[in-house]
């Protein structure tokens, strides 16, 4: 499963999150968010280049427990994860230049 493109309710807990093996991106914010949707094409852009990697929108808000777990602070925020360790994190990207560097370090 690579780029998802909706948000969705939260389904995982830190401690599934924390349990998983490989790379996997964590992406917060809400379908309603401007910065959030501007970003899309850029991070759509890094992760159709990795199909098989395990990208998961996680909609965020006021008390949701994983995206408070990660300090998320402002939307969209992407979490690269290698074996359920964060790795990298970009927030807000402007470009994909960023997301592809952080990309790299849970893929190489």
């Amino acid at each position: 499963m690579s780029y998802q493109p909706e948000y969705l309710p939260e389904t995982l807990d830190r401690a599934a999150v924390d349990a998983h093996a490989g790379p996997r991106v964590l992406e917060f914010g809400t379908n309603w968010c401007g910065h959030c949707r501007a970003a899309q094409p850029a991070i759509e852009a890094v992760l159709s280049d990795h199909p098989d990697l395990e990208h998961i929108k996680v909609e965020d808000g006021k008390g949701r427990p994983l995206g408070r777990s990660f300090r998320v602070k402002l939307w969209p925020t992407l979490i690269f994860l290698r074996d359920g360790e964060e790795v990298a994190r970009v927030v807000r990207p402007r470009d994909s230049a960023e997301i592809r560097e952080a990309l790299a370090r849970i893929t190489a």
